[in-house]
């Protein structure tokens, strides 16, 4: 006998988790116009045009920027497997889970990493890296921008004045940040940097947006061994969405119909008018939860405004506040990782999900919840 399934019909929910955000109309619709070849002279024209909006959004002119067919962790994996060589020592700041996956896919890669830390909800420390690429012969250095783990933000600016001092390659996650924050790649000196679609992009999760600077690709085209993992290895990766078009995999089409439709609300926006719209929306939130006597854990000059990690009260079950807010509010926000599990919630601004509705919506729930 034949199987009956349900309806596909997923419940429509206000998304302020640690990601994905809520996606805007336009992109949904966009990502259901008819499928084409990956390979078809018009998709051709629609992946320059990906490429010419992204350099807007990252702020660089690298020629080597574009989407992975795959999510930000793939990014992650992709920045650092690409410019590791076994034997490279790399210091990998860490300051949460984000952090501790680069220095774990760093050493997979046959890296010697040194490990530079800083308690989950402090930034690191940039005397520390410096006195560690003082120590000599680093290859690259490594951190998070927007730790999503914590809700810290890590200024960039000096550790790549340092790790460009002492020849460095500087790799950044943005992740977090990248549509919600100024990301300002070749202003602020990055050689790699790479970011996800489902948080403050407001695309759905699937891509994940790479830059390589002109140092980053030279020290990759110098390389002694292999890139080790092919699927990943951007001097070939970057034949495809380079004039040559050479074969490498099959692109996720539809999901790129919606990327080139999320770059473009955001150029629309305006960059400047969205990194202060997140800003607005991040202040009106600690404000609310500042009236119902809640704090974040970073310190002020150190808060993601896209990523808000707030501290659970006391006497709070973690679980059964989040199982109410979406239950009865139909509102999904995240809870802890690590050693942060069970003592903060992760209420996401991103993207679409960044209104001063969404806002006053939460904290009202939040307030019958408690």
């Amino acid at each position: 006998m034949p199987h009956c399934y349900a309806e596909l019909n997923p419940t429509e929910r206000v998304l302020m988790g640690p990601g994905p955000s809520n996606v805007p109309p336009a992109v949904l619709q966009a990502m259901a116009l008819p499928t084409i070849g990956h390979l078809d002279p018009e998709f051709v024209v629609i992946m320059d045009g990906i490429k010419a909006m992204l350099k807007e959004v990252m702020l660089t002119d690298n020629e080597l920027t574009f989407p992975i067919s795959a999510t930000g962790s793939a990014g992650m994996e992709a920045c650092l497997c690409n410019l590791i060589e076994p034997g490279d020592r790399c210091i990998i700041g860490i300051n949460g889970v984000f952090g501790q996956r680069m220095a774990d896919i760093a050493q997979r890669n046959g890296a010697d990493v040194v490990r530079i830390e800083a308690p989950w909800g402090q930034p690191l420390d940039p005397d520390e890296i410096g006195q560690a690429l003082n120590a000599g012969n680093i290859q690259l250095v490594a951190v998070v921008h927007g730790e999503t783990s914590t809700g810290v933000l890590q200024p960039l600016e000096e550790i790549a004045q340092m790790a460009h001092e002492h020849n460095a390659l500087f790799v950044v996650d943005a992740v977090t940040s990248l549509g919600g924050h100024p990301v300002r790649v070749d202003e602020w000196g990055i050689d790699a940097c790479y970011s996800g679609t489902q948080k403050c992009l407001s695309i759905p999760p699937g891509l994940s947006p790479v830059t390589f600077s002109d140092r980053a690709v030279q020290a990759l085209e110098n390389r002694q061994t292999k890139v080790p993992n092919w699927y990943l290895d951007m001097t070939m990766v970057r034949e495809y969405w380079g004039e040559a078009r050479t074969y490498h995999h099959t692109a996720p089409v539809n999901t790129l119909y919606g990327f080139y439709e999320g770059l473009k609300l955001i150029l629309e926006e305006g960059l400047e008018n969205r990194w202060q719209r997140h800003k607005r929306n991040h202040q009106l939130l600690v404000a609310g939860l500042d009236e119902l006597g809640l704090e974040l854990l970073p310190a002020p000059e150190y808060r993601l405004w896209s990523l808000n990690a707030v501290k659970i009260p006391g006497g709070v079950d973690d679980l059964a506040v989040r199982k109410q807010l979406l239950e009865r509010f139909n509102i999904e926000i995240g809870g802890g990782l690590g050693e942060l599990k069970g003592r903060i919630w992760r209420v996401g601004l991103m993207g679409y999900s960044s209104t001063p509705n969404n806002v006053i919506l939460f904290l009202e729930a939040l307030r019958k919840v408690l």
